[in-house]
């Protein structure tokens, strides 16, 4: 059963999420919300699974994980249909070891492999469930929790999950407080760029995006000669190169393969282009930057959905992955951004669009579940 929580001692919430850092960041955020909303100490801990980022990123912000194994959904007839119950049994088993010992007052969950088995444990003993689901197509965890939680936020607002409210995306402070008119300079001479360039920055996240890419390669005379500087983050080992192997440069770029604090990178750019990740569109909206997304072309169509309140709303543009190129950036890009006014008038319709404090919101519908638990 659920311990009930006591002003006199912490509240204890186990968050369960893993895989990508678009489930751990939020995770993250949450857990930050809760030890600094002044409404009472609070001891959180994690779970995972030994094949996550969670096992890296979890650490280093310094919580505790707990691991639990990994068990996706057989997606096509194998013997691991034959063997998925028993090992979902064990996960859940295992899931339900660690909620007793952590004595949880409530479980937060993410979504990704490890949440399923944490939600069926929670439901099997009494604690109530949180839900926090980033993507516009949630997941099959998720949809399993919002069965029986207490309450769902969502970070975009057309997501249809049972009992869902649109809270927006938990991120980290730097980036939700962030005011882009005061960093801008500062930003800029951190990255190497001109103070008063108008700048495009482009980014296919941590693992980059090849296709976008061989089109900033393509388009860079272009882009350099309308007047504009271009900060590029390539992905891990994708730099873009001369003939003879060294790092391709021109005055007015800039490449790097990685940048920790993105926040910095936001506050550089007049215009981003992006893939469209649920966590990206979130962040860029949430402080008024202009972007054009160009959503990635495999899996469900999840990344177009993502984008497309924010498009709706006027504070963005979206092109297919097949469709960007050097003609698309001449036609469409540079004009938009050599274009101060417009970029102002869709960087308004995204800041409009943005959530800026989710985290707290989220941390508020986490005590609030504890709360109604302890009255059960």
């Amino acid at each position: 059963m659920p311990q009930t929580p006591d002003p006199a001692r912490e509240l204890r919430v186990v968050l369960a999420g893993g895989g990508t850092a678009g489930h751990i960041s939020p995770m993250l955020a949450i857990a930050r919300a809760l030890e600094s909303d002044g409404a009472g100490p609070v001891r959180c801990t994690m779970v995972g699974t030994a094949s996550g980022m969670e096992t890296r990123l979890v650490p280093a912000a310094g919580y505790e994980l707990d691991l639990i194994e990994r068990v996706p959904m057989p997606r096509r007839p194998s013997m691991d249909v034959v063997h998925f119950p028993a090992r979902m049994r064990a996960a859940v088993a295992a899931a339900g070891r660690i909620l007793a010992e952590r004595r949880a007052d409530v479980v937060v969950g993410v979504g990704g492999y490890v949440a399923t088995p944490v939600y069926l444990a929670a439901f099997r003993a009494g604690v109530p469930v949180v839900v926090h689901e980033a993507n516009a197509r949630p997941g099959l965890a998720n949809r399993i929790g919002a069965l029986r939680a207490a309450h769902v936020g969502t970070a975009l607002p057309d997501t249809r999950l049972r009992g869902a409210r649109w809270v927006g995306m938990p991120m980290r402070p730097e980036i939700s407080g962030l005011d882009r008119a005061a960093q801008r300079r500062a930003a800029r001479a951190a990255l190497g760029l001109d103070l008063g360039r108008t700048t495009v920055v482009v980014t296919g996240g941590s693992s980059g995006a090849l296709a976008v890419n061989r089109t900033v390669r393509d388009s860079l005379d272009d882009l350099l000669g309308a007047g504009l500087q271009v900060f590029h983050l390539t992905g891990r080992d994708k730099a873009l190169t001369e003939a003879d192997g060294t790092p391709l440069r021109r005055e007015g770029y800039v490449q790097r393969e990685y940048l920790d604090g993105m926040e910095q990178a936001y506050a550089a750019a007049d215009l981003l282009v992006a893939r469209s990740g649920a966590g990206t569109v979130c962040e860029v909206s949430a402080v008024g930057l202009p972007a054009v997304y160009v959503p990635l072309p495999i899996g469900n169509g999840e990344q177009a959905l993502n984008a497309r309140p924010v498009v709706e709303a006027e504070g963005a543009l979206t092109v297919r992955d097949d469709a960007f190129g050097r003609a698309w950036v001449q036609r469409q890009l540079i004009p938009l951004a050599t274009d101060p006014e417009r970029l102002a008038r869709m960087g308004e319709a995204a800041a409009r669009f943005g959530v800026r404090h989710a985290d707290v919101t989220m941390a508020g519908l986490v005590r609030s579940a504890a709360e109604e638990g302890a009255r059960r």
